[in-house]
């Protein structure tokens, strides 16, 4: 193949004590096994090499022995900056005792930091971890008394951001699939592409190795100039890997369908295992925005994505996974970070750019504790270290964020019993605290954003509204002072609550596609009489058939029926799916009512696609005005009515 080709162990020989390693991988997936194992070896026959920091975004590990599990020897490391460090807790355990200064950042921070490292650029300018736990004016990301300052806060253009400095990496642990004779990778057989590129990008412009482990050679000339991730220009040696340590996930050996080479058929419906995980992850479900683009955390919200596809509605949303998967059904466990029949599969730091721009309509998330303010942690608890991952990111930066899990832990036993729920047995501890231990989620500065957020339980919702909790929904079957109110260690705000909705607790399907899409005219059509003016509410609104056109066409001349000029109208289409089949026939019924029955339009979305078609699809002499906010709506009518 060439000089680049060797084995593990004498590229383990090129590290030297003092380097600054960066490794590729999510989870089980991506992750350079070989090279860590020869690393490991190496120090446990020589001692060398010592005084090593590990740089990693994401977790790699399983919980056990593999992944950056293997550097968690007394020596080995002096430092380590990661993003998550729940499947590492042999590193762990030496963040914790003090062995090695560490840091947790933020997942997306890290990823994008190689970036920066690689245009030779200062660091990462960011308002992500503002009010979290890597605040410097709380913790700075420090997980122990050794750890020196590391993160800085910057005011710029009258904003406060948060400045994470660059790290130089000496040498870069990469993982691909195929390697030809001058060092061109190419990924066609992995999960995820992650932050490759700019991770070797990043050693190479610092004077650093990149080491790539790949699982099969070929012939100069075979890999497409496309399919080349990381050009041979940035890599420097080449690790054949034995099978056992390059499986596709620490899950899976090889499938087809993380790789993208088949699609997998849709998932069985009408299932009957509706325990607690399923209850939380039916009520975040209905949570779901049509059209719109979701993050799934780790862990009970992995639920969501079954439910969607056992549903029927998987398609109507984009699922994304923070690594870089977009659509389709991400998996879970160790297999999390791949996803079955996805769209895309894309850098892990553009993700986190879309993330951070706010790109996401929704994130569904995981919480180990929530506290009185609203705020969660699900970093460090209990003397373990999860670690942040991305979640500081997902949920600072979503157009709405949902935080799912049970309200007690510690024995917790419930059983749904006719369409009701029973608590068999309560847990010791109760997740809803007074003060959390560390705050990941910031409520105060998800108030300041605007940013809607509820708290799903299997017993009980919670919202945060103007900065206090708020409790507006109960399960059927529960007491709420018994079962709710007396497990918490603070006093919500009890208003009018609501009863979860009943298709929660239905053994198999709980037709969500009917509570998502339903059209329910008579909800959404109002007609003031007074003002001759027209509310029609389309949000979520989907849609599918002739006769549903008509239904809408009809309902709107009964509601007009006593007038006494041209009505005026606002419409709300955000979320509104108007599928291909009746779109011109949807069209020319609302071109018809407009040039028969109304004055002023206004219309506002904030799906910027849905805008487009809109504007295409309904101009006239008087085009239609497009709004974001209903307040943006009415502003406008109220100045042309003047």
């Amino acid at each position: 193949m060439g000089a680049k080709l060797t084995t593990a162990e004498a590229a383990a020989e090129l590290i030297r004590d003092g380097d600054t390693i960066a490794t590729s991988g999510f989870v089980g997936v991506g992750i350079p096994e070989t090279l860590l194992v020869a690393i490991e070896a190496r120090f446990k026959a020589t001692g060398h090499p010592r005084a090593l920091t590990a740089l990693f975004a994401a977790g790699q590990g399983d919980g056990g022995e593999r992944g950056l599990n293997r550097l968690g020897h007394d020596g080995l490391l002096k430092r380590a900056i990661g993003g998550h460090w729940g499947l590492i807790p042999k590193v762990g355990a030496l963040a914790l005792s003090g062995h090695i200064e560490a840091w947790n950042l933020p997942q997306g921070v890290i990823s994008q930091m190689y970036r920066e490292i690689a245009g030779g650029r200062k660091g990462v300018l960011t308002r992500v971890g503002i009010g979290t736990f890597v605040d410097p004016r709380l913790e700075g990301g420090k997980i122990n008394d050794r750890t020196g300052d590391l993160v800085e806060v910057v005011a710029l253009g009258g904003e406060e951001l948060l400045f994470y400095p660059s790290q130089p990496i000496q040498v870069a642990l990469l993982r691909a699939t195929t390697a030809d004779p001058d060092g061109n990778l190419s990924m066609e057989r992995e999960a995820l592409t992650l932050d490759n590129l700019a991770m070797a990008t990043a050693a190479r412009n610092s004077g650093g190795l990149v080491i790539a482990q790949v699982e099969r050679t070929c012939a100069r000339g075979v890999l497409r100039p496309k399919d080349v991730v990381v050009p041979s220009a940035l890599v420097d040696v080449v690790v054949v890997a034995p099978p056992e340590h390059h499986t596709q996930t620490f899950a899976t050996d090889y499938s087809p369908y993380f790789a993208g080479e088949l699609r997998a058929a849709p998932m069985a419906r009408g299932r009957n295992d509706l325990d607690m995980r399923k209850v939380i992850a039916r009520r975040c479900a209905m949570e779901l925005p049509p059209g719109g683009i979701v993050n799934l955390g780790i862990g009970m919200p992995e639920g969501v994505a079954s439910v969607a596809d056992e549903e029927g509605v998987l398609d109507s949303v984009t699922l994304t996974a923070e690594p870089g998967i977009l659509g389709g059904r991400p998996a879970s466990g160790l297999d999390f970070g791949a996803a079955v029949n996805a769209e895309a599969v894309i850098p892990q730091n553009a993700q986190f750019d879309f993330y951070d721009g706010g790109g996401l309509d929704l994130a569904i998330l995981g919480m180990a504790e929530t506290d009185g303010a609203g705020n969660v942690n699900v970093s460090r608890f209990g003397g373990r270290l999860a670690g942040a991952g991305g979640f500081i990111n997902i949920s600072q930066n979503a157009q709405k964020v949902v935080f799912a899990g049970t309200l007690t832990a510690g024995g917790f036993r419930g059983v749904v019993e006719d369409n009701a729920l029973r608590i068999a047995s309560d847990g010791r501890v109760s997740k809803f605290v007074e003060a959390v231990e560390q705050i990941t989620f910031s409520a105060a500065t998800a108030t300041a954003r605007g940013t809607e957020v509820l708290y799903v339980t299997e017993r009980a919702v919670f919202r945060l509204v103007d900065g206090q909790m708020v409790l507006s929904e109960i399960a059927p079957g529960v007491d709420l002072e018994q079962d709710v109110l007396a497990k918490l260690h603070f006093r919500p705000h009890v208003g009018e609550v609501q009863r979860m909705h009943d298709s929660i607790f239905k053994a198999g399907r709980m037709g969500l596609e009917g509570y998502l899409f339903d059209l329910r005219l008579e909800d959404r059509i109002y007609f003031d009489e007074a003002q001759q003016r027209l509310y029609l509410n389309f949000e979520r609104m989907k849609p599918r058939s002739h006769e549903d056109v008509e239904a809408i066409r009809t309902a709107v001349l009964d509601a007009i029926a006593v007038r006494t000029r041209p009505v005026d109208l606002i419409v709300n289409y955000n979320q509104f799916q108007l599928p291909t089949e009746i779109e011109a026939e949807f069209v020319g019924m609302v071109e018809a009512l407009e040039q028969e029955h109304y004055g002023v339009v206004t219309r506002y979305t904030s799906n910027a696609f849905m805008r487009q078609k809109l504007a295409h699809s309904l101009t006239r002499e008087s085009a239609p005005h497009l709004f974001e906010t209903r307040e943006e709506a009415q502003a406008f009518l109220q100045k042309r009515r003047r």
